[in-house]
């Protein structure tokens, strides 16, 4: 076999591997598109439950602040000073050994807004309360509150 008849060989080999044909991309993209349609909806479905979830814990956390305040300084902080108390020293406290909170911040809920604290509560010694997606009291799905005493 003389060379050049090497170089035909393999020019005729490269012509015939040759990239997808149009079907076959549309066929692939159809695919692709019907798992999307199967997996986004209960994807999305989850983002609301996880921010539930996340808001949970939070409350949590700050529930537990509260009570080594209060085993520190022998009372809940005020309606006056609130959660704010947990990282700053209230100036009628003495035996205040915080901050409390971690990072010196008290964390916002899920969806932006600061988390609602009444002393004395209604449902326990105190309420914590964060009230969803809408940020106002009441609702249902997205929208319902999270509680401390829940």
């Amino acid at each position: 076999m003389k060379k050049s008849d090497r170089n035909t060989i393999s020019f005729q080999r490269t012509n015939l591997i040759s990239g997808f044909t149009l079907i076959e991309l549309l066929i692939v993209m159809v695919i692709i598109g019907l798992l999307a349609a199967f997996v986004v909806p209960k994807l999305i479905g989850r983002v609301g439950e996880s921010k539930q979830t996340a808001a949970k814990a939070q409350i949590e956390l700050i529930s537990t602040a509260v009570e080594m305040y209060k085993l520190d300084t022998g009372k809940y902080p005020s309606q006056e000073t609130g959660l704010q108390s947990l990282n700053s020293k209230p100036s009628d406290v003495q035996s205040w050994k915080g901050p409390y909170m971690k990072k010196d911040k008290i964390p916002k809920d899920p969806w932006g807004t600061a988390y609602v604290y009444k002393y004395p509560g209604t449902h326990g010694d105190y309420d914590l309360v964060s009230y969803g997606a809408d940020g106002s009291e009441g609702g249902s799905g997205d929208n319902k509150d999270i509680a401390s005493w829940e």
